[in-house]
């Protein structure tokens, strides 16, 4: 019973975690227009930081040793969420919610096939006909040379590589390495690089309602981390993974009540090809009793 307890446990932490990543991309896409993303992304990086640097000194993460052989992979680490986050948040300003984060739900597919190209990590030929699979998924809601093809497609595409470069990297960090000192690293990393490439744009007026936006985006983010960090630790991971992507979900939702967004039937049928092969990774990772590939840290912010 206790066990039961805790996968349900995990499973509520999973929904929360999605749930916040997808409203804090429902706050950031309702600004587009209005405040420029490099602007949004700086202002929203001063709550974030803020926040986590509260949350790692409350935890006593700072100061933390920090091993010589994790400061390239820190390095980066940074540049994959740099990158992450500009390409991802350009698409979502351009595109519609559901399709993006359809797109984003082949995350665990390039990781998977990333770690065993880079790592050597063992991989068999259903796993592997999964994640073609998958990538055929994609290939429906990308729909390259379609009418309504659009560069930003593209964005989404390469902030799927740099969230993979992001997870690699972290996989490669030390065990001694406090995970909440490199999220500290990484948010702070975020905006003051946005900061400064703000310094090359007109900064917009930001009203109580850009305010408020830009102000829920960042408490969105930093629910969705530690969400994301707790779900880890309680919960069989073969149960709690596969509502990570109740993401989808909420982008469906939320893009029609509030963008009166739908996605096209093509476009929903390479989510569902895209999910399927998921699940069935998550399947054989837990019938070959080994660790799950499925990535959940945040989103690019």
């Amino acid at each position: 019973m206790a066990e039961r307890s805790d996968n349900l446990t995990g499973a509520m932490l999973m929904m929360a975690s999605m749930a916040s990543f997808t409203l804090n991309d429902t706050f950031v896409k309702a600004l587009a227009g209005d405040i420029p993303l490099f602007q949004v992304l700086f202002v929203r990086g001063i709550f974030t930081t803020l926040a986590v640097g509260v949350i790692v000194w409350w935890m006593g993460a700072l100061p933390a040793p920090v091993a010589r052989r994790d400061y390239g992979v820190i390095a980066l680490r940074m540049v994959g969420e740099v990158g992450a986050a500009y390409f991802f948040l350009t698409a979502l300003f351009n595109m519609p919610i559901a399709n993006v984060t359809a797109i984003l739900q082949a995350l665990p597919l390039t990781i998977t096939l990333a770690a065993a190209l880079v790592f050597g990590e063992p991989i068999g030929w259903r796993r592997l006909t999964a994640i073609l699979l998958g990538f055929a998924g994609v290939l429906l809601i990308v729909r390259p040379g379609a009418a309504d093809f659009t560069v930003y497609s593209v964005y989404v595409l390469a902030a799927v590589g740099f969230v993979t470069l992001r997870d690699l990297a972290t996989r490669r960090l030390s065990p001694g390495t406090s995970s909440m000192l490199v999220t500290f690293i990484t948010t702070l990393s975020i905006t003051v690089f946005f900061g400064l490439a703000s310094l090359g744009i007109d900064w917009a007026p930001m009203d109580l309602r850009a305010t408020g936006l830009t102000l829920g985006a960042a408490v969105m983010i930093i629910g969705g981390y530690l969400f994301s960090i707790m779900v880890m630790r309680v919960g069989e991971i073969s149960f709690v993974a596969p509502f990570r992507y109740t993401g989808l979900i909420w982008a469906l939702v939320l893009g029609w009540l509030i963008f009166d967004e739908w996605p096209e039937p093509i476009t929903l049928a390479g989510a569902a090809v895209v999910v399927g092969s998921g699940l069935f990774m998550l399947y054989r990772e837990a019938q070959l009793g080994r660790k799950t590939r499925f990535s959940h840290g945040p989103r690019p912010r």
